[in-house]
């Protein structure tokens, strides 16, 4: 990690988008073999050649869906961590990551680890500034079992709420600027998804390479690393500064 291109970036790619032309190529095959069954065969086996073909379609729709995700979903460098979707991406720099980690929710006596990895920020203004309307839209509809999940366990300690999938379209920023619409919206469902499970922001382990801890214990690396490189570079600085003055109030005291 000692650049921000994608030659010097960590890149993960989701497992809900491989086989894409696979699934499309099946499904091709399924039409055309409906179809030589319904054309072909008795008429006894045209209910069958008609589940054939059904099957062939869905094939198709999930290869095109899977040809249409990014190539790489999340994309780590030293700057930061950026996660892509077709309808936008957001990124948190490293310096407002304050805790990464595998949520988790009671059920019983259990605590039961979510398919996800939750990221907790410092501060969630910035990653507001950087994501479009359309993937807030999306992850709005996305989030709404986490948002089922809090409200069942308010339910559990009898404080349930009835609109708890509804967000406010207004919030006000620390600056005192009220911003409105969806990304208002999402700003209050980042809140509320903290105060119920802990992060801000998640990503889904269908679009990781490799299971939620393992992700979890790369990024927990990648950010050690960053703060070590950095505060290397600034001890380097400062011992620098502190010799070249040294070496100034040298040269002075030779000339006098």
């Amino acid at each position: 990690m000692s650049g921000t291109d994608t030659s010097d970036s960590i890149l993960i790619r989701g497992v809900s988008s491989h086989n894409g032309l696979t699934s499309m190529l099946i499904g091709i095959g399924a039409l055309i073999l409906g179809g030589l069954t319904i054309s072909v065969l008795p008429e006894l086996f045209f209910l069958a050649g008609i589940l054939i073909i059904a099957a062939g379609i869905i094939g198709i729709i999930m290869g095109f869906f899977k040809l249409r995700e990014p190539k790489h979903s999340v994309e780590i460098n030293k700057d930061a961590l950026i996660y892509h979707h077709r309808l936008g991406k957001w990124h948190i720099e490293w310096d407002n990551l304050q805790r990464v980690d595998v949520p988790r929710i009671h059920k019983g006596l259990e605590h039961v680890d979510l398919e996800m990895v939750g990221f907790r920020l410092k501060n969630p203004e910035p990653l507001l500034q950087n994501i479009s309307p359309r993937l807030i839209t999306h992850l709005l509809m996305e989030q709404r079992p986490l948002v089922a999940q809090i409200e069942r366990a308010n339910c559990e300690t009898g404080r349930c709420y009835g609109d708890d999938l509804i967000e406010d379209a207004k919030y006000k920023t620390s600056d005192g600027t009220v911003i409105k619409g969806v990304v208002a919206m999402f700003a209050n469902r980042m809140r509320k998804l903290q105060e119920g499970h802990g992060y801000d922001v998640y990503v889904s382990v269908n679009e990781l390479d490799r299971s939620a801890q393992e992700f979890v214990t790369l990024i927990r690396e990648c950010h050690d690393s960053v703060k070590q490189e950095r505060l290397t570079s600034h001890t380097d600085g400062t011992l620098n500064e502190s010799v070249a003055s040294q070496t100034k109030i040298e040269q002075a005291s030779s000339q006098r």
